[in-house]
């Protein structure tokens, strides 16, 4: 009798034969969200980035000869949601990097997340730098996330990159358009020089500069404009367009050793899918440049 009916997988790009063994880079969906500022929804992102994956052209399969544009498809491997304790923020960032450190680097492979809050960044950064002691970070985002609490907690989504500032690494920030005095202030003491205001993108030699060999790709959803992305949980207006953050992705990529990447604060909209597709398909053009050279 013919076969009516066909089980899709839950995984990115919805691949019939994954192969951990084979894989490159191993994606880990991390539903997490306890610091949230404006409404809840974050931990929603990396179901709705998966289920949207399906929908990608580039992904797609018709004649079921297991290969995807730009990529083989033992190329990427989609983990089961990682889970983490909800005790305190800082044992939650411990887990992440647990999960990160025991199930991506320890097999030689390269770590992409789908957030959930940015706070997940510190964690896979404080695993990454276990193995490249001169890793940098391309943070794209709407904001700083420089302040040193919010809400009672050092460990919120607000304070990501104050906390990896503190561990000495050294990051560019692009997109950024609302800064409060207290940030203001440790930017100056500091003397951090390497955040831009949006509309501006600095040439390629200024973000080259302001990186290591070994970059760490940390991408907020509320860095792109909110006219094509409001599916976010603190939108900026005046943001960045899909071709712009593209082209910084591709260029830079090409110059440096892309050693892992998140996606994060997707938060989605019922019956609206298009920033759910669109957060999709970043992911897959940020797969692209993971595998570049690899």
């Amino acid at each position: 009798m013919k076969k009516l009916y066909d089980l899709w997988p839950f995984n990115f790009g919805t691949i019939k034969r994954q192969d951990f063994s084979a894989a490159k880079v191993v994606v880990l969906p991390i539903p997490y969200e306890a610091t949230v500022s404006s409404g809840t929804g974050t931990s929603a992102g990396p179901q709705a980035i998966i289920e949207s994956s399906r929908e990608l052209d580039e992904l797609d399969d018709p004649k079921e000869t297991g290969e995807v544009i730009g990529l083989h498809a033992t190329d990427i491997f989609t983990l089961d949601e990682v889970n983490v304790s909800k005790n305190s923020a800082l044992e939650a960032i411990a887990g992440i990097e647990q999960a990160v450190n025991n199930e991506v680097i320890r097999h030689n492979k390269i770590p992409l997340m789908l957030g959930g809050e940015h706070t997940i960044t510190i964690g896979a950064v404080r695993a990454l730098r276990k193995k490249y002691r001169d890793i940098s970070i391309l943070h794209l985002d709407a904001h700083t996330d420089l302040m040193n609490s919010l809400d009672g907690t050092k460990y919120s989504h607000a304070c990501t990159m104050r906390r990896i500032s503190e561990l000495k690494i050294p990051f560019v920030s692009i997109g950024i358009r609302n800064m409060n005095p207290e940030v203001r202030e440790y930017i100056k003491a500091k003397k951090l020089k390497n955040i831009y205001f949006a509309p501006e993108i600095p040439p390629l030699e200024k973000i080259l500069k302001g990186l290591t060999k070994n970059v760490y790709l940390t991408f907020d959803l509320d860095c792109l404009d909110p006219s094509i992305m409001p599916s976010v949980g603190t939108p900026e207006p005046g943001g960045l367009g899909w071709y712009q953050v593209l082209e910084i992705i591709n260029k830079v990529a090409a110059k440096v050793n892309l050693v892992g990447a998140d996606v994060v604060e997707l938060k989605p909209i019922p019956g609206l899918d298009a920033p759910n597709f669109l957060a999709a398909k970043l992911t897959y053009h940020i797969i692209i440049n993971l595998l570049r050279n690899k």
